[in-house]
């Protein structure tokens, strides 16, 4: 950093230092759903907008900077290009200064609301394999807590429909934490995810072509995780909702993880149903409702109560 004075060096090391210990992957690693769950933690922690902003400024400079200078030898050590950062051009800075994108994920009713359109949909769409198809892509998330990056490289045979009360995903790519290489776990399928993957791979899956993904396109090659965002997308738009019902991908996971905690799942449970590998990352997921959060008061004010009067 030639021709900065050493005080400024330091403060942009010293930010940097703390933007990386966000991820527990390398740079080049850091994808979308990594910078949202970024941007809410750093939110509940309570930071401005502007210092907010200064994360996302440093993380786009050093990725930059390892793409420009260092993307040659990344790919020939670790066999993986130097992604984009994580960073689009649609969201992420907005997101720095929107409290809105930190509030709560879907709620249980509107996600029932939107299956139930897109299976409506199932039925009279002509190109009947993709809405089906589509129906299960994004029920998977909701269901197993899985990133759109580990949803996309699902293959056939990861569905074990034995295994758990309910069956599990065998999530061979979860995330990876920095040059581990990739965290396998095992997702459960909940509330009949068994049932509908089940349905699919009898009565959808065979009309694509015969692969191994799970969740191909026509020419059966695996979806891109854009491809995801874009479907959700465009299934919305064909709902016709405002946009303060529309949702993510990502927001699909964070609610299952949030509802499952609402239904009473331990923390710690959840955060190996996300393949967290720190609890705060699962803290920062979970954003019960108001309703839960003032009933979980009243309970315990009770109890407080009973035992005083003991």
């Amino acid at each position: 950093m030639r021709g900065f004075a050493a005080t400024t060096v330091r403060g942009y090391t010293s930010l940097l230092t703390r933007v990386l210990g966000r991820f527990d992957c390398p740079v080049w690693a850091v994808d979308a759903d990594d910078v949202d769950e970024m941007l809410h933690a750093l939110a509940v922690a309570g930071l401005a907008p502007g210092t907010r902003r200064q994360y996302l400024q440093m993380l786009r400079a050093f990725h930059a900077f390892v793409a420009e200078r260092y993307a040659t030898q990344v790919r020939a050590a670790f066999g993986v290009p130097v992604g984009d950062g994580g960073l689009d051009r649609f969201n992420h800075v907005r997101h720095a200064g929107d409290d809105a994108a930190v509030g709560p994920p879907p709620s249980r009713e509107r996600l029932q609301a939107f299956f139930s359109f897109v299976r409506s949909q199932v039925a009279v769409a002509s190109g009947y394999r993709a809405m089906a198809r589509d129906y299960v892509l994004l029920r998977t998330p909701y269901h197993s807590a899985l990133r759109v990056s580990e949803l996309v490289r699902l293959d056939q045979p990861d569905v074990h429909p034995g295994l758990g009360p309910s069956g599990k995903l065998h999530v061979r790519f979860g995330k990876a934490a920095n040059t581990s290489g990739p965290r396998p776990r095992w997702a459960p399928m909940l509330e009949g995810m068994d049932r509908i993957l089940a349905w699919y791979l009898q009565d959808v899956r065979p009309l694509f072509p015969p692969t191994a993904p799970l969740f191909c396109d026509d020419d059966g090659h695996a979806l891109k995780p854009g491809t995801v965002r874009d479907r959700l997308a465009r299934l919305l738009d064909l709902e016709g909702v405002g946009w303060e019902e529309r949702f993510t991908p990502h927001a699909l996971r964070r609610a299952c993880a949030t509802h499952q905690y609402e239904r009473g799942m331990d923390l710690i449970a959840v955060q190996q149903l996300l393949g967290h590998r720190h609890i705060a990352s699962t803290m920062a997921y979970v954003k019960p409702s108001q309703k839960f959060v003032e009933d979980a008061w009243r309970r315990a004010t009770d109890s407080a109560v009973r035992v005083l009067a003991g």
